[in-house]
């Protein structure tokens, strides 16, 4: 739970260079092969593979996001592990959110 009651999800995200997100979040959201997954807290396990596109997620109320190409998800009630390559900055190879 956050210091303001609301349960949380841990969510990391792990690429071939490094751990590029390790953070406590409310939601997050992924780009699924066949559409967005949007994961809240004590969601049921799952393993998803993932597409290019957009993984976004909100910590303390702002939402950030990332640029991914591919990988899979392994879900959990508590929490999100991600493995993935990021999209270079400048690119034009994910579509605009």
């Amino acid at each position: 739970m956050s210091p303001q009651g609301r349960p949380r999800l841990g969510l990391k995200v792990v690429t071939p260079r490094s751990l590029a997100v390790e953070a406590e979040v409310e939601d997050v959201r992924l780009p699924g092969l066949e559409g967005e997954l949007g994961i809240l807290p004590g969601h049921r396990p799952l393993i998803a593979a993932l597409g290019r596109g957009r993984l976004r997620y909100r910590a303390g109320g702002e939402e950030e996001s990332l640029s991914v190409r591919g990988g899979f998800a392994d879900i959990r009630p508590e929490g999100v592990l991600v493995f993935t390559e990021l999209s270079d900055e400048g690119t034009n190879d994910v579509p605009p959110s």
